[in-house]
């Protein structure tokens, strides 16, 4: 059995083409478990953890929290597996518009992982960009898109992951960027 300590982002690969990543809402504070009990239901799934600095009136303490929280992500073949995970204790719903789920690019979840997995610097974006896109060219994050923006005299790459309406950032060097022509 795989903790969620062990490996936060847990991807393994399935070669179906019916097979897409989705976003579900759980509820408050049970991402990790859900995580979990959806490993041992054999769902292939993905909780992309952040390491932050927590403050209690006795201690410091770095832990790991959900970067979007309330959410965890499965690929599925939505028709057969559907209900096993609306099923799993904590799950609420589909992320999606009007009832049906909205698909997210095994793409997006590849450079969202990567990302995670890669960089300390990754912080939740609670602002839809406005700037100039962007493809990165040298790097562990090379071919990812995004826009960039500036904060604080930093430069900072945004992935937007369009089906929940969310994004993320990562600290990245100017020189490893170049404009996306349209």
């Amino acid at each position: 059995m795989t903790s969620v300590e062990e490996k936060p982002n847990h991807i393994e690969s399935k070669a179906d083409s019916d097979i897409t990543w989705y976003a579900i809402y759980v509820c408050s504070r049970h991402e990790k478990t859900v995580y979990q009990s959806l490993i041992e239901k054999d769902v292939e799934c993905s909780l992309p953890l952040i390491k932050k600095f927590r403050r209690w009136s006795d201690r410091k303490k770095r832990i790991e929290v959900p970067l979007f929280r309330g959410y965890v992500f499965v690929r599925i073949n939505l028709g057969k597996d559907k209900f096993t995970v609306l099923e799993t204790d904590s799950v609420v719903k589909y992320i999606g518009i009007r009832g049906v789920p909205s698909p997210i690019r095994d793409e997006q979840m590849y450079w969202l992982n990567t990302m995670v997995n890669k960089f300390d610097t990754v912080q939740h974006e609670t602002e839809i960009p406005i700037g100039e896109k962007v493809k990165v060219v040298t790097g562990p994050c090379k071919g990812m898109e995004g826009v960039v923006i500036t904060r604080k005299n930093q430069e900072r790459l945004v992935v937007m992951i369009e089906a929940i309406m969310q994004a993320v950032s990562i600290e990245i060097h100017p020189e490893y960027l170049e404009r996306v022509r349209s």
